[in-house]
């Protein structure tokens, strides 16, 4: 593959098995991407000298535990001359103004960053109203996940024509609504709530995160005919928990303007990347209250007398159940 004499920018909006759709920046037509071997290795520098200017590579190693590429990033590619340039080859990855990662496990190897979609604009956690019931433990490690990745938020309640049998439902919402999280509660069944939503999905680059069942494909379905079968048939549970690939995934445009991605199959995104003393700041209900315990910084939120957050849930000012998800996502850690 011999490259022309100037590269070209586009944004991957598809990946399978090691091949990736782009989207031309220039003229918005599509190209077959491969990726260039220097992208699956990792120079390896000397650390005696970090200021030097000059380095000299001392090893290369491979990269071969996680797909370097994510939906949704920008990227610099050369075209291939020797076949009309239908096919490309992507150099370089561009700096990312967003990413949504979860730890990727390799036997026998430390854990890995995987970076499912980078450059999102809005993550949508889906939740039914019922059937299935929410799990609201759920939802909290979707928007400590959002905290960390600097996202803003929208949970999107779908069902709304079944909500009468979840009698808790409005109470538990209200629970979000009081920290700030925007709540938007639709029926793909009577419409309700989907020409706000698609005013809401405009011009942005969304990420759905959601359990099967919660209605998800209806929702599409109502946002853009026939969009939640493409995106079902992209989907069909290859992004599964525990895995260490994502052998396909797919970003779709909206004909009101925007994309969307799905995330098939991802029950849960795990904690990457946060350390305990941080997740606290990760609940913004709990955030101004970190370093105000009699032990400051020091302080678990646990056992320890003088906990100024432990102090809050006793007060109605956290909820108890938002505790209980920070010392059980804590454990994780």
């Amino acid at each position: 593959m011999k490259p022309n004499d100037k590269d070209d920018i586009g944004v991957v909006f598809r990946k399978t098995l090691g091949h990736y759709t782009v989207h031309v920046q220039k003229d918005g037509r599509e190209l077959d991407c491969v990726l260039s071997s220097l992208l699956h290795k990792q120079l390896i520098y000397p650390t005696a000298d970090p200021t030097s200017v000059r380095h000299k590579v001392q090893a290369v190693r491979e990269l071969d535990h996680v797909d370097p590429i994510a939906i949704g990033d920008r990227v610099r590619f050369f075209t291939a001359a020797d076949v009309g340039q239908s096919r490309g080859m992507i150099t370089e990855i561009l700096p990312r103004l967003s990413k949504l990662s979860r730890p990727a496990t390799v036997p026998g190897q430390r854990v890995f960053e995987q970076v499912i979609v980078s450059n999102a604009d809005l993550v949508i956690p889906v939740f039914a109203a019922t059937n299935p019931p929410p799990k609201w433990g759920l939802l909290d490690r979707y928007l400590v996940t959002a905290e960390a990745a600097e996202l803003p938020v929208l949970i999107v309640i779908t069902k709304l024509d079944l909500a009468n049998g979840n009698h808790t439902l409005e109470a538990d919402l209200e629970t979000y609504r009081r920290i700030g999280y925007p709540i938007h509660k639709v029926s793909s069944v009577t419409g309700e709530g989907i020409n706000e939503l698609k005013e809401i999905l405009q011009g942005r680059m969304s990420v759905l995160i959601g359990k099967s069942g919660v209605g998800k494909t209806s929702l599409l379905n109502a946002i853009q005919p026939g969009l939640g079968l493409r995106v079902k048939e992209v989907g069909n549970g290859e992004l599964g928990k525990g895995r260490h690939t994502t052998t396909h995934l797919e970003m779709f445009n909206l004909d009101l303007g925007g994309a969307i991605v799905d995330t098939p199959g991802m029950r849960e995104f795990g904690l990457w990347n946060i350390a305990p003393d941080e997740l606290a700041y990760l609940f913004p209900e709990m955030a101004d209250h970190v370093g105000q315990c009699k032990f400051g910084l020091s302080c678990q939120h646990d056992s320890e007398p003088g906990c100024a957050i432990r102090k809050s849930v006793i007060d109605g000012g956290i909820s108890p159940h938002r505790y209980k998800s920070y010392m059980n996502l804590r454990s994780e850690l």
